[in-house]
């Protein structure tokens, strides 16, 4: 029985599982590990100094540029050396569960990691890029009321392993190995899968690591951006250790409305949040913090809201982006999507009060796009038939 710990929650810490249990094989996943890391667990396997120095660099290298997922195709290790690799270590990918793919192109995976959990990414295209969204928790505390996810019991943290390991996979399915910077479709990651991130923080920090070393995934930190739904004590340590673009889960301007929609308001309210984000490091006007704000009718949604928003804004003077979201229905939401003319009103109002203010395009909904609707629905099929359609939706994917 592994011992519980507590992991923050939106007002108390929700105990889960401490994390994920060691493989039954006793090997070691080498995805996630540092450079240090990966030479020390090479020397703990009983290799010797100047050897493991050597190797761990070469591996290093197969892991992250080649995209190599087993020991006999690293070509410039003896092969007399591969079977002493396999024994002791493995080059994990995610269980791909099920696979989808949109009429526009999104691409949403259910993945299950060692343990048995089940975690969600999606690929969204569009013209001059191509964004991951990467979960960092399997489930969420913090119960945002419109969000899918939110109706999900923590089970616990993701890795830094299986985090990066949804890199590796989507760039294992878009044919993007070796590493290149120029010309490939996985261009842009955002930390805004099933979880909040500042609640697993150091996961998340050295997973964002990995991808940006510029010796492997070599993905830039303005490329990469991180959403939280207001956890401040962390945002700053975010600013400073991982550097990367900001995204803040605002969704309302007043307290009652966002205390009922993001409960964590409850704990760090309007003003607190926004101070911390005029307090984030490296914000300025060419990389703008950009505030997530999901379209409810009725709700959160008038020209007073509106209005409201471009005030706080500017009383923080901060250099900010608004998205505004259509929201995604699921079966059971107590809330409906606003609609397109109050949806247009609203982006005219914020962007006359200076502060860009685009429409997010809806993507994927004809393949349970909204975060975590995969997972639940795939509960409901049988193993068979997931078994069946994870393998026929896969090899669609090329």
């Amino acid at each position: 029985m592994t011992p519980d710990m507590p992991i923050p929650g939106h007002i108390d810490p929700v105990p889960v599982p401490r994390g994920v249990q060691p493989r039954p094989d006793g090997r070691v996943d080498l995805i996630g590990l540092t450079k240090d890391q990966l030479r020390e667990a090479l020397l703990s396997g009983g290799m010797e100094l100047k050897q493991a120095k050597l190797r761990s660099k070469q591996i290093w290298h197969w892991l992250y540029n080649r995209g190599a997922t087993r020991f006999a195709d690293m070509t410039d290790i003896a092969k007399a050396q591969h079977p002493w690799l396999e024994e002791r270590f493995v080059i994990g990918r995610p269980e791909v569960v099920e696979a989808q793919v949109s009429n526009d192109g999104t691409r949403k995976w259910l993945l299950r990691s060692a343990d048995g959990q089940d975690y969600e990414m999606v690929f969204i295209p569009d013209a001059d890029r191509g964004t991951l969204c990467v979960s960092s928790q399997v489930g969420c505390t913090l119960n945002c009321r419109f969000c899918h996810t939110g109706t999900m019991r923590l089970v616990r943290n993701l890795t830094a392993g299986e985090i990066v390991g949804q890199v590796m996979l989507a760039r294992d399915s878009l044919g993007e190995w070796p590493s290149q910077p120029e010309g490939r479709m996985l261009t842009n990651i955002v930390m805004m899968g099933m979880g909040e991130p500042l609640y697993n923080f150091d996961a998340v920090r050295d997973a964002l690591k990995l991808v940006m070393d510029g010796d492997g995934l070599a993905l830039s930190k303005r490329r990469i951006t991180l959403s939280t739904s207001g956890v401040v004590p962390m945002m700053a340590r975010a600013g400073a250790e991982i550097g990367v673009n900001l995204a803040v889960s605002l969704h309302a301007v007043t307290k009652d409305v966002r205390d009922e929609l993001v409960p964590l308001n409850k704990k760090y309210g309007i003003e607190e949040l926004l101070q911390a984000c005029a307090d984030y490091p490296g914000a300025n006007n060419a990389r703008r913090i950009t505030f997530e704000y999901v379209m409810l009718k009725d709700k959160n949604d008038s020209d007073a809201d509106a209005h409201e928003l471009v005030r706080l804004l500017r009383h923080y003077d901060l250099p900010a982006k608004v998205n505004l979201i259509p929201f995604n229905p699921w079966p059971g939401a107590d809330y409906e999507c606003s609609t397109p003319e109050r949806i247009r009103r609203f982006s005219d109002i914020v962007f006359e009060g200076g502060i860009s203010a685009p429409v997010r395009t809806p993507r994927g909904r004809d393949i349970d796009a909204a975060c975590g609707q995969l997972k639940t629905a795939a509960e409901k099929k049988s193993r068979a038939q997931l078994d069946r359609e994870a393998e026929e939706k896969f090899a669609a994917l090329g």
